[in-house]
């Protein structure tokens, strides 16, 4: 096979291309920037011009999807640890009110202030 049948299969057509993840970023930023038109990007890149029109519309689309999830101000999926041990703390002290409450209900019974000598009102 000469240097004319690089690249191509039996029917002389581009053997398919698979762009790395970094590939498509760098095609992705050039077109951004301005720095390279379509065509361009992809003669270098060697793949034809519909899928770097592809790589262009999914990367603005994962931008758009990626924005929308994001809320300014909030770290995403990022656990303050002052706040679980506090968290941890409500948690400890609820449960020790509640064994609290087990226990002057089992001391006093059911009718509650006459243990104290005080009538309800």
């Amino acid at each position: 096979m000469g240097i004319e049948g690089r690249g191509t299969d039996r029917a002389g057509r581009r053997r398919k291309r698979f762009l790395t993840p970094s590939e498509k970023y760098e095609i992705w930023l050039q077109l951004l920037r301005g720095e390279i038109t379509i065509s361009e990007a992809a003669d270098r890149s060697g793949v034809d011009r519909s899928t770097v029109m592809k790589l262009r519309m999914v990367a603005k689309q994962g931008a758009l999807d990626a924005l929308a999830q994001s809320r300014p101000g909030v770290k995403a999926n990022q656990v303050d640890p002052e706040l679980a041990a506090e968290r941890a703390e409500v948690a400890r002290l609820s449960e020790a009110l509640k064994e609290m409450g087990v226990r002057l209900m089992l001391v006093e019974g059911k009718g509650g202030l006459p243990a104290c000598g005080l009538d309800p009102v």
